[in-house]
């Protein structure tokens, strides 16, 4: 059947204001929005289960704008069913301090549910949102069904070439989840010219490989709204897969530029934006118009919604009432909400020598007791990382309940979708993997960081001391790296204290992404009782007076200064030691603070960290001495590596030893 002409000018309303909205900018990608608006439309106006006066509503349906390029449409959408975007944010898109950035953003446009554009994150984020619905709908689903909703995600060509979004869809498909639709824009185009310069797969065989339901739509440029009403009805039939629906359309329909490249990524052009509304007969004259009566229709239909909404809120107070431990446990998760009565362990002299690993393993078992949210796995390593989550079950298709998540070794897909159970809300996920490998996962963490989620991720085996698997193993660079990372917060623990510390830091409602990097080898207990990880760094160890030199250390090498610290104390010198777990937040503090730890009079500093130097000369100062490695590891045991490298206790002494002199040769040692 074909389309009748009310639903060709809904469809057109889509059309015509994103080109108006990417024309006004000059900025943009026009092609993805004509060519997928008529699937964008059959979704959200017949399907799409969501409430513009409740964004946040926590049963609605997600929609995940994968190929976030295409954001014109998105930002289309949320203003046609009443989102609160005005014209006015359509028309400054791309500006400075607008509601419509270049690409999606969470928390800054209502209505986003991901921050999308790095291709193939959507399509993962989208898989962990659908792994939080099952796990949810699992554990608070008694009688009423208080969570069930599906997960939408809209990808291109682009999503499904990068390697993300093989991981994810394997991922997808072996824990069977039923609630995720993929819909597939297939328009055979890139950026750089026709996909079969490099994209030449049967992508419906690579998805029924990995235990998808596929269809495919090949007719009529996949503009038929009965074909696509069809298929998407189909697919939310099928409950034990996930499905992709494979739309054969055409980018830049309806526009000179139709079928081709050109119309990917640049704005069409004043002279094709008028030839196209003339081809889709729609008014040329003004810009971003919408003719009230259509307006009306898209709000009134956006508001089907509310029976839905008003259906599931009498639903949840009968649920309320009849499971109300239940309802006071999904009500605090879903703020955020830390509970008091959380057990934490004890460290002490006598158990609390151990890798901060195992440290970790006990503090997160712990806590676990009380946090039923705290959910996560690791990249097929928990028996390394030590993150399983122990009588807490595992995640499969037919127990949804368990807490543990195995992702595989998927380190890129299981940092997005761990950002996606972050999304949904109602739980605090967590992944591992070992340090090294965040390089495989940067992607997600960045976008974890710029999305402000709470999320954490744990990595272990932190430095070249794990010895033997040598410097394809030993992160070097990282620390630096993820420190660079605004909005994250990295914090690698000295002991068992401050790794108790560490998680005590993450699981706060505001704490954001935090990164825990966590050791392989075995740590000597420090006994700081009143670790002070919240300010980022401290003084561990202090001399009477004003100190002759300052150590300031993370991690390992914090025992390491405090050994060195006797051998200099030993040679007459007055001796500081600073842990500092997380500098970027010790940046943060007030300058008083920083002070006291840092006294600006002690211009003798060393900074001692097996890892890159970078960014440790803001603390040292001009005068003082960073003891790191810009350098690659090497295979050897720990302790011969440390040798090697002047990681002992004596190398230590002697580089302050030498600083001492040249401070005092030119008289700066206070000021």
């Amino acid at each position: 059947m074909p389309n009748t002409l009310e639903d060709e000018q809904r469809i057109n309303a889509i059309r015509a204001l994103s080109i108006d909205t990417v024309q006004q900018a000059n900025s943009g990608h026009p092609g993805l929005p004509l060519g997928a608006a008529a699937l964008a439309y059959t979704l959200w106006t017949r399907h799409l289960v969501h409430n513009p006066a409740d964004p946040h509503w926590i049963n609605r349906d997600r929609f995940v704008l994968s190929a976030g390029h295409g954001s014109a449409l998105l930002y289309s959408l949320l203003y046609l069913t009443g989102y609160g975007l005005t014209l006015e944010d359509l028309q400054s898109f791309r500006q400075f301090g607008s509601r419509t950035p270049g690409h999606p953003e969470y928390r800054h446009t209502i209505g986003v549910e991901a921050t999308t554009g790095p291709l193939g994150q959507g399509f993962a984020n989208a898989v962990g949102l659908a792994i939080a619905e099952a796990q949810l709908a699992a554990t608070y689903n008694r009688d009423q069904q208080i969570i069930d909703h599906y997960t939408y995600v809209l990808c291109g060509d682009g999503d499904l070439m990068e390697g993300i979004s093989y991981e994810a869809a394997s991922l997808a498909g072996h824990h069977k989840l039923g609630k995720l639709i993929a819909l597939y824009d297939d328009n055979h185009v890139s950026l750089a010219g026709p996909t079969n310069l490099t994209f030449t797969e049967d992508h419906t065989k690579r998805f029924e490989s990995v235990g998808w339901h596929v269809q495919t739509i090949t007719g009529d440029h996949g503009n038929n709204v009965e074909q696509l009403d069809q298929a998407i009805a189909a697919a939310k039939a099928v409950t034990d897969r996930p499905s992709i629906i494979c739309v054969r359309t055409e980018i830049g329909f309806g526009s000179p530029l139709a079928d081709s490249f050109k119309s990917h990524g640049e704005p069409l052009g004043g002279d094709n934006v008028k030839k196209t509304k003339e081809a889709l007969g729609w008014p040329t004259e003004p810009a971003f118009f919408v003719p009230p009566d259509l307006l009306d229709w898209w709000r009134a239909n956006a508001r089907r919604g509310q029976d839905a909404y008003n259906a599931w809120q009498a639903s949840f107070a009968a649920w309320q009432q009849a499971n109300t431990p239940l309802a006071v446990q999904l009500e605090r998760a879903c703020a955020g909400q830390v509970p008091s009565t959380i057990a934490w362990p004890e460290f002490t002299d006598e158990n609390g020598s151990l890798a901060s690993r195992d440290a970790g393993g006990l503090v997160m078992n712990a806590i676990a007791q009380a946090l039923p949210e705290l959910v996560g796995g690791s990249a097929d390593l928990d028996p390394s990382t030590k993150t399983y989550l122990k009588n807490q079950g595992d995640f499969t298709a037919s127990s949804p309940a368990g807490r543990n998540i195995h992702f595989g070794v998927r380190e890129h897909a299981m940092a997005a979708a761990t950002n996606g159970i972050a999304l949904h809300g109602g739980l605090l996920p967590f992944c591992a993997t070992f340090f090294n490998f965040v390089d495989y996962a940067k992607p997600a963490v960045r976008l974890a960081a710029l999305s402000k989620l709470r999320a954490i991720f744990v990595f272990t085996h932190d430095s070249v001391f794990l010895g033997e698997d040598g410097p394809t193993h030993q992160p070097i660079e990282q620390l630096a790296l993820l420190r660079a990372t605004p909005d994250l917060t990295t914090i690698r623990p000295a002991d068992a204290l401050e790794t108790l510390e560490a998680w005590r830091y993450a699981i706060r409602a505001e704490a954001g992404p935090t990164v825990l990097v966590l050791s392989r080898q075995k740590l000597p207990f420090l006994g700081q009782r009143n670790a002070a990880v919240d300010r980022g760094a401290y003084v561990l160890l202090d001399s009477t007076g004003t100190p002759d030199i300052i150590f300031i250390a993370s991690g390992s090498e914090v025992s390491l200064a405090l050994e060195a610290a006797k051998l200099v104390s030993a040679q007459g010198s007055k001796v500081r030691v600073v842990s500092a777990p997380a500098i970027e937040l010790f940046a943060r503090q007030d300058p008083a603070y920083q002070e006291s730890v840092l006294p600006a009079a002690v211009k003798a500093r060393i900074s001692i960290e097996a890892a890159a130097t970078l960014g440790w000369h803001r603390w040292v100062g001009d005068h003082g001495v960073t003891i790191g490695l810009d350098h690659f590891g090497t295979s050897a045991p720990a302790a011969e590596i440390a040798k090697a490298f002047g990681f002992t206790p004596e190398a230590v002494a002697a580089q302050a030893a030498s600083l001492l002199a040249r401070v005092h040769s030119v008289g700066a040692l206070h000021v």
